[in-house]
């Protein structure tokens, strides 16, 4: 510590001005200065260190099941993407019938429209997703 406060006396000795008061208040405020950059370093780190404390670090099968995680939600993202591009009347059936399982006929009701309507616009969304099989697993036809 003490060099650290050598070194910094000299790093800032052109900065000194006589007027503002002795060379000793001058010292003690770079010792100053420097050990409370010294503490606030410290608390850091001891931040860091408890943040990190009681996990272990990842090893190379971690990193592959993340990796499989992310690969694996991959496909939803884009069909989520996908969906956001359809009219808003296909999507809400759409969103009704895969996401919430409900019939057509139910998710008619929901939306106060006909059940003709709401399987006519099931089919355009479909139709317009069929390029992304993942989207239609699981969906009742």
């Amino acid at each position: 510590m003490t060099a650290d406060v050598f070194l910094a006396v000299f790093d800032s000795a052109h900065t000194y001005r006589p007027g503002k008061g002795s060379e000793i208040a001058w010292l003690y405020g770079v010792a100053r200065n420097t050990l409370s950059a010294e503490r606030r370093r410290a608390l850091r780190e001891s931040q860091l260190t408890h943040r990190a404390s009681g996990r272990r670090p990842l090893d190379g099968d971690d990193v592959s099941r993340l990796e499989e995680q992310i690969d694996a939600e991959r496909p939803a993202r884009a069909a989520f993407h996908a969906m956001a591009g359809l009219p808003d009347g296909e999507r809400a059936v759409l969103e009704l019938v895969v996401l919430e399982q409900l019939t057509p006929s139910e998710a008619a009701v929901v939306l106060g429209i006909r059940p003709g309507t709401a399987m006519a616009r099931l089919h355009r969304a479909r139709k317009t997703l069929r390029d992304l099989p993942f989207v239609m697993e699981g969906t009742p036809r």
